[in-house]
């Protein structure tokens, strides 16, 4: 039976529950599509796997994961956030390396709220001098 590891990952409104599947191929699956055809930009799939090729774990799992809320961007930091807390709990001497290049911490960056009696979070109308 294939071990199973876990990690939550979030980014501005995107919360994606990772799953990595021990004797694996390196396929990543993002709400059961591929990664590829699921994210659809290079540089996405690039900050997706980061987490595994810094810890040299590339071909080692399979990723499943579950992305909702945010778009596309925000899904591909929260799954990446996800991988690797997911490899803490697989091993715990990763930390180090994941915590050195900022993939543990949380992106806490989220859009500013529209204010009232502006055009948005902070235009203000435009002002006439005559």
């Amino acid at each position: 039976m294939p071990e199973r590891y876990y990690g939550t990952g979030r980014r501005k409104n995107a919360i994606a529950k990772v799953w990595l599947l021990s004797p694996g191929q390196g396929r990543i699956t993002i709400n059961r599509k591929p990664m590829h055809d699921y994210v659809g930009r290079e540089t996405l799939e690039m900050l997706v796997r980061e987490p595994l090729e810094l810890t040299d774990t590339v071909g080692r799992f399979d990723v499943r994961a579950d992305a909702t809320g945010g778009g596309v961007s925000g899904q591909a930091g929260a799954v990446r956030h996800g991988i690797a807390r997911a490899l803490t709990t697989y091993d715990e001497n990763l930390r180090p390396a994941l915590r050195r290049s900022g993939m543990l911490t949380r992106d806490s960056r989220i859009k500013e709220r529209k204010k009232y009696g502006r055009k948005r979070a902070r235009r203000g109308h435009q002002w006439t001098k005559r």
